[in-house]
């Protein structure tokens, strides 16, 4: 019996025939970890419109694996390190730890021409060039995670979860009214520069879950569909969480019961699935309201 046959006929044999093995706790260790980063930092992406910042990173992240690959070491010291170097430049050159599209765009600029360079270094080098590495940058690996780099991402995500829950309050206000936070003493510029050393962290270790195509997806969709659903801060605020944690999972076992179905894919897929149905039920309430009010 195949295993979407298997899950269809009796899901509980075989949720645990899935789970017996190694590459799927894996898969769900980590996974689980950067949904809930990714879910959490994404809803201040969205808020505070740096949207594009997180487009930028996505291709940072292409860039630090190349540069990675080129110099011959692990392509984890790439992605973090080129991520969380250039968050940190894009706080410095804007106003209040927030990068405008300028900055991001010349930036951007920057990053791809530098990325050209790697990639030219890369399959030029005499010591042969790995295709699979650069696909899996691209489009994710998260089925290809070793138990140790699972634990490592779970570890990374639940570090960024705590810091984002911290300076939640701070800067939500700083989001909301930067001005007005300044001026009762919010440190405004230094929540911007941590915010976005934390998006930096976030597109890292998501760029190995859903690769650094779909990086985006991750990041603001689940959060753009929790924001149509309430218009309380916190509630939805969680809810981003709890949105992309749910789409992971979904992807996860859709990809193993359906192998043609890369996991990035069916991740992606199931975060558009509820953004749909947020906006579908949304459209609804409005529609409602204004045939009351008429």
């Amino acid at each position: 019996m195949t295993a979407s046959a298997a899950l269809v006929v009796d899901p509980v044999t075989g949720l645990a025939h899935m789970f017996s093995h190694p590459f799927i706790r894996s898969a769900f260790l980590g996974g689980t970890g950067i949904a809930v980063a990714s879910g959490l930092v994404g809803y201040f992406v969205v808020l505070r419109s740096q949207v594009f910042s997180g487009d930028a990173l996505s291709h940072v992240a292409v860039t630090g694996a190349l540069g990675a690959l080129a110099a011959g070491i692990d392509v984890a010291f790439g992605l973090y390190g080129a991520c969380v170097v250039v968050a940190i430049g894009l706080a410095l050159l804007g106003a209040r730890g927030r990068a405008d599209d300028t900055v991001i765009g010349s930036v951007f600029a920057w990053i791809l021409g530098l990325g050209a360079l790697f990639l030219t270094i890369y399959t030029t080098s005499s010591s042969g060039v790995d295709a699979t590495s650069g696909i899996s940058v691209l489009f994710g690996s998260i089925f290809g995670l070793s138990s140790g780099r699972a634990v490592a991402d779970a570890t990374v995500g639940l570090g960024i979860a705590v810091g984002v829950v911290a300076i939640a309050r701070p800067l939500l206000f700083a989001s909301v009214d930067d001005a007005v936070a300044s001026a009762r003493g919010v440190p405004v510029r230094a929540l911007g520069f941590v915010f976005l050393v934390l998006v930096g962290v976030t597109a890292a270790a998501a760029t190995q879950a859903v690769g650094a195509l779909l990086l985006l997806g991750l990041l603001a969709t689940p959060a753009g569909a929790a924001q149509r659903l309430t218009a309380r801060p916190f509630v939805a605020f969680a809810l981003s969480a709890a949105i992309a944690v749910g789409s992971t999972w979904v992807g996860l076992v859709v990809s193993y019961a359906a192998p043609t179905v890369p996991p990035s894919f069916g991740i992606l897929a199931a975060a558009v699935g509820c953004y749909v149905v947020a906006w579908s039920a949304t459209l609804g309430r409005a529609r409602a309201h204004g045939a009351v009010r008429g």
